[in-house]
């Protein structure tokens, strides 16, 4: 019996190991069939190649708003995009509700995705946009203007690219028209003409083909890489602005300066087409510059020069384009070609043994030079084009805001805004509290730059950010904190500049940057009355009065733009005028009386001559860094949320270095400062 069935479980596995056996080969009959090369008329019939040979190809883009002409152009790209291969998926990098609306019609093809870090006009950080981007899986990564169209040969150059043997990055200029009278069936199969008649591509090339201009602005130049085990390029990726110049370039520097990946250029190869608008983006390559007279003039683009300037390889004058291999389509068949040499590059036989030896002619009879090869032709004889020596940004960065017109368009719609002060010593811990705003989605802060150095910073950081010509000039970088002379001057700055704004017109919550938000406590701030100014207390008996003597703490308050605020504040502001103290004895005196003189039960505090209350705020939901030992729990996090808290300071601690180590190791922290990025944290 033992026999009989040792035999039968050795028949079973047989007929396993034979079916096994099939299956396996028809698998690899399959795959064999998949890998067999393109046949020349899918290089030009629209839709007609099978997409078991095509990668799958993540799309990112930052869209604008979808309004108006420009939202229609934007669809037509987008769809263009999708109606290449069921391979391709779209990530639009937005926070706008327009982008989310249009996005929704087009199923999980077409995601968005808001977190990442953006300035506070809306305009996306590059590196951010890049970082966030490996949160996708997908074997080609591509980034495309939210214009741009594509046509078909942008799949199969990137299909021929992924079968390469090594890591790449590719990058391709776009062809600028006129007008682009065609458009896409409501099923994105086929590609209509005015009048709703059907063209096939090779038509609709051929139709552009005579009327195109090479766009050469880095904002509309496409640049994909493979997923690979390899990085870009050496280093950080600097805060660059998306589509505000020179990050594309200064990409393809680095690149290629790192040599890790095979860098080329697929400017013939794809064929990437964008509407040409003169009011922005005409006249791009001016005297072989890679910015535009128009973007040297914006702040932005500025910006983004000082970065090129001091980031990376570029700002050594050591980089050029001499060395860089073309991608080109020539007689249905792809090549990698040596311009310089004029011969074609190895890679260019990988799967296509009759492309051996010279340059074909269809090579030859390219007479426009896209727009890196026409600068790496004109760098022959001549010293090396770094991209450095094509930008030379000004001095200094004209930030063209005032405090009011970043009033204007900061505040939320009660007129309100939060307001923090910050030296340079102090910048990291700027970012890690706009960091937390940001998550919390509030938008309507400002920032004032107590020194050249942090107002700078927080341009380059994408901030609403002004300067006080009134503020001191020899602010120490370590020894600022409670209790030393820098920390005096420094803090009567705060209590004059929410005077200003409180006279013009607008309500003011100051927060320090050391202040940790929780969850938004405008909502509660905002519920008090008219003529009640609410302060946090630095109490730390954990029963008691909380408006006890020079307890008030300057740090956190909220105020009000109605006459007994703004007169009070004047008092304060007076009184630490002639202070050699802080600010915050003066608040304490001037609005509670010397010694507590004109306090009101145990939170309270009334001024005699307007009749003004201040309300100290309830330490379990605002507690100072004192107050129930919350800064020595184990777990600071789980610890404030058990108890409700909304803020916490990170006061009552001496030095600025004990107060960084305190929250970054508490794991209150939200901004990584080697990426200069914020931590997606909860």
């Amino acid at each position: 019996m033992l026999y009989f069935i040792l035999f039968i479980q050795a028949l079973q596995i047989g007929l396993w190991s034979v079916w096994l056996s099939g299956v396996l080969l028809i698998a690899l009959s399959l795959y064999a069939t998949q890998r067999l090369p393109l046949s020349k008329n899918l290089i030009f019939s629209h839709g007609s190649f099978s997409d078991l040979d095509t990668p799958k190809i993540t799309i990112f883009t930052a869209p604008t708003p979808f309004k108006g002409s420009l939202g229609t152009k934007q669809s037509l790209a987008i769809r263009s995009w999708l109606a290449l291969s069921p391979q391709i998926s779209v990530i639009l990098f937005s926070q706008h509700p327009s982008v989310a609306s249009f996005a929704n019609s087009f199923g999980s093809r077409v995601l968005v995705e808001p977190d990442i870090d953006f300035t506070f006009l809306g305009v996306p950080f590059f590196h951010s946009m890049v970082a966030r981007s490996r949160a996708f899986t997908s074997d080609v990564y591509a980034f495309i203007n939210s214009e741009t169209i594509l046509l078909p040969d942008f799949v199969l150059a990137l299909t021929y690219a992924h079968e390469l043997d090594r890591d790449w990055l590719l990058f391709a200029s776009s062809r600028k028209v006129s007008t682009f009278p065609f458009y896409l069936d409501e099923d994105r199969k086929y590609w209509l003409r005015e009048g709703g008649k059907r063209i096939g591509i090779q038509e609709l090339q051929e139709k552009l083909g005579s009327s195109w201009q090479w766009n050469c602005c880095d904002g509309r130049m496409m640049i994909a890489w493979n997923n690979g085990e390899l990085p870009l390029h050496h280093g950080v990726l600097p805060p660059f602005l998306y589509s505000r110049g020179v990050h594309n370039h200064w990409l393809i520097n680095e690149a290629l300066s790192s040599g890790f990946r095979f860098v080329f250029d697929a400017s013939w190869a794809i064929s990437t087409f964008v509407l040409d608008d003169s009011r922005n983006w005409s006249n791009c390559l001016v005297k072989s510059s890679i910015v535009s007279d128009i973007e040297k003039g914006s702040w932005e683009y500025d910006g983004n020069s000082h970065l090129a300037a001091l980031y990376g390889s570029s700002s050594l004058h050591k980089i050029n384009y001499s060395g860089l291999m073309e991608l080109l389509k020539c007689d249905a068949q792809f090549l990698i070609i040596n311009t310089t040499e004029d011969t074609i590059h190895p890679y260019a036989n990988k799967r296509m043994s009759l492309c051996k030896g010279s340059i074909p002619k269809c090579w030859k009879s390219k007479k426009t030079l896209p727009c890196i090869a026409g600068i790496k032709k004109s760098q022959n004889g001549v010293s090396g084009c770094s991209l450095k020596d094509q930008l030379v940004p000004s001095k200094t960065l004209k930030f063209p805001f005032s405090l009011e017109s970043l009033l204007a368009i900061n505040a939320d719609k009660n007129r309100t805004v939060v307001l923090t002060v910050a030296g340079y010593s102090y910048k990291d811990m700027l970012m890690s509290w706009v960091c937390r705003l940001r998550r919390l989605k509030i938008t309507n802060f400002l920032v004032c730059a107590l020194d050249y150095e942090t107002y700078q910073f927080s341009i380059m950081q994408g901030l609403p950010v002004f300067n006080d010509p009134s503020a001191p000039s020899n602010i120490s970088f370590n020894d600022c904190h409670f209790g030393t002379k820098c920390f005096e001057r420094v803090t009567k700055v705060k209590s004059r500049l929410v005077l200003k704004i409180l006279k013009l017109g607008y309500n003011v919550l100051l927060s320090d940057v050391d202040v940790y938000w929780f969850r938004n406590p405008l909502p509660l701030l905002s519920s008090f009355d008219s003529a009640i100014l609410a302060a946090q207390s630095d109490e730390y008996n954990q029963t008691g009065p909380i408006n006890l003597p020079r307890r008030l703490n300057s740090g956190f308050y909220f105020a009000r733009a109605d006459g007994p605020t703004i007169a009070v504040m004047e008092k304060v502001v007076r009184h630490a005028a002639t202070s050699g103290l802080s600010e915050q004895p003066s608040f304490y005196d001037t609005l509670c009386g010397e010694e507590g003189s004109t306090r009101k039960g145990d939170n309270r505090c009334v001024e005699p001559e307007t009749n003004l209350t201040i309300h100290f705020l309830d330490r379990n939901l605002f507690p100072n860094g004192a107050y129930l030992g919350l800064w020595e729990r184990k777990n600071v996090k789980l610890a404030c949320k058990k108890q409700g808290c909304l803020v916490l300071h990170n006061n009552w601690i001496s030095g600025r270095m004990k107060k960084l180590e305190r929250q970054v190791l508490s794991g209150l922290w939200d901004y990584d400062i080697t990426t200069r990025m914020c931590l997606l944290t909860e």
